[in-house]
């Protein structure tokens, strides 16, 4: 029989193809992007995907957690599944009645009104993510990883083709006056094609949308909203946290004519650091379903905390591999945004203690407390609103940064002391100062041996050897996880 740890670990790797293999395809359009366009224009593309993210948070309302809290037996999966689809499909047909009607209105206020095009466009490619946020929850709880990572990466792909065809391809070969081509829309290719993938995505759900007959069970709705309204007042405040830097630098900035130019080169710099990202969206994909599963077995807590080690783990490996390679790394941005390498370090280590803090929150999502999580990501909210107005007029988007590292650590520390009382599980806080300092310490090694005209691929190579081989000796069983065999 299939270890759970085994288990976890083998989903994770098939997620993976769409959400690390898949997204590291997607990943190519930064140097496409930074290459094709001056920092000015990638800095609209930054602030629009940063007002979408919130909207997504907001308006899928916490639902596909609730659908793995409440469907807790195949009997239960279709009726749990129809009440929240049936929820998410009226808000959200409201929500796109309502931005089209203003839409006008709406990119006024947003100083976009020569291209209220791109609004209508963002307003779709939400209402899509939002309808098809269920069926892949569907997906996961069903365990058909594959099927899932199959239409993520199909979705993936076609961004990426209609990306290169209208960036690359259609400036050379298609004439000008064609319908489907305009050299004046720009960056708006970019939303064109991400709404086509999202349609591509919706399509290819509506088999799984047809099986289920929508309805709104009263009862069971109002229970599913009492858990959910936390869920939402903590994703709000988590996308504050994780995008409001973006958001604050177009007020905060002293140079106010290289506004959209600085976040253009902060939103470039940060594509790096989403390489930690990756895994860790990835990770959550396959753990918070498992986390679920295993709750009240025998010897859960310790296998939690396991699994805490194992991700540390590979988070600092991530962290090495992208700063000691950093001159191979930085050719996916365009020159021009390379002035802000300097945050990558910071931005790694936030994304690392906010998947940490991830991996320690399930205490009160198991336990059914979500008001606990909402006042955590709202304490990180206020840090990193404090945070980004005192740092960025001094420090420009460097600021920003530090505001990111200091909110994820400072959530990290207070989930795991309120996770302690509640639902004490044994982390191993040793082990995991000695990968965080030790990573550091090899990092700053390489730099130092670098400068002394040691080959940079040389001591890259000697410092992932020796956190490997350090991990390896603390993680005895770590080897036979790896290998992934029953």
């Amino acid at each position: 029989m299939e270890s759970p740890l085994k288990k976890l670990a083998s989903q994770t790797a098939v997620y993976g193809l769409s959400s690390i293999i898949g997204r590291l395809v997607n990943y190519l359009l930064t140097p496409l992007y930074t290459y094709s366009f001056l920092p000015h224009d990638y800095g609209i593309v930054v602030e629009l995907y940063t007002y979408t993210s919130f909207l997504i948070v907001l308006l899928t309302f916490g639902m596909e957690t609730a659908f793995f809290r409440f469907a807790n037996s195949k009997e239960n999966n279709d009726g749990v599944f129809s009440t929240s689809m049936g929820f998410l499909a009226g808000t959200t047909t409201l929500f796109v009645t309502f931005c089209l009607i203003f839409v006008k209105d709406i990119s006024t206020m947003l100083h976009y009104q020569n291209h209220p095009e791109y609004i209508s466009w963002f307003v779709w490619i939400v209402a899509i993510d939002i309808v098809t946020a269920l069926p892949f929850a569907y997906l996961r709880k069903q365990n058909k990883a594959l099927r899932f990572a199959l239409i993520r990466l199909g979705s993936i792909f076609v961004n990426v083709a209609f990306n290169l065809f209208f960036i690359l391809y259609c400036p050379k070969h298609v004439p000008q006056g064609t319908w489907y081509y305009s050299p004046e829309t720009g960056v708006g290719y970019i939303f064109i094609s991400n709404l086509i993938s999202s349609v591509f995505t919706l399509v290819m759900l509506l088999p799984y949308l047809f099986k289920i007959r929508f309805g709104l069970n009263p009862d069971l709705l109002k229970k599913m909203l009492v858990y959910c309204i936390p869920l939402v007042f903590a994703g709000l405040a988590g996308m504050v946290n994780e995008t409001m830097d973006r958001v604050l630098l177009k007020y905060l900035l002293t140079d106010k004519a290289t506004i959209l130019e600085q976040i253009g080169i902060y939103g470039a710099c940060y594509k790096i650091s989403i390489i930690m990202t990756l895994f860790v969206q990835t990770f959550r994909y396959a753990a918070e379903p498992f986390y679920f599963s295993h709750h009240n077995q025998t010897g859960y807590r310790e296998l939690y905390a396991r699994v805490m080690n194992y991700f540390v783990i590979i988070c600092m490996l991530i962290f090495l591999v992208t700063l000691l390679f950093m001159d191979v790394i930085k050719l996916f941005i365009g020159e021009a945004y390379r002035s802000g390498l300097q945050i990558v370090p910071l931005l790694l280590l936030a994304n690392m203690f906010l998947g940490i803090f991830y991996n320690l929150s399930i205490w009160y999502k198991l336990e059914g407390k979500t008001l606990y999580g909402a006042m955590l990501t709202g304490i990180g909210a206020l840090i990193t609103i404090v945070a980004n107005v005192c740092l960025i007029p001094l420090m420009g988007y460097t600021g920003a940064a530090y505001a990111t590292l200091i909110c994820y650590a400072s959530i990290m520390v207070l989930s795991w002391l309120m996770g302690q009382k509640h639902l004490p599980v044994p982390y191993q806080t040793g082990s995991f100062v000695v990968y965080l300092t030790s990573g550091i310490a090899l990092y700053l090694g390489a730099l130092w041996l670098a400068q002394q005209g040691v080959p940079y691929y040389f001591s890259g190579v000697a410092c992932l050897s020796l956190f490997s081989g350090l991990a390896l000796w603390k993680e005895k069983d770590l080897l036979s996880l790896l290998r992934l065999r029953k």
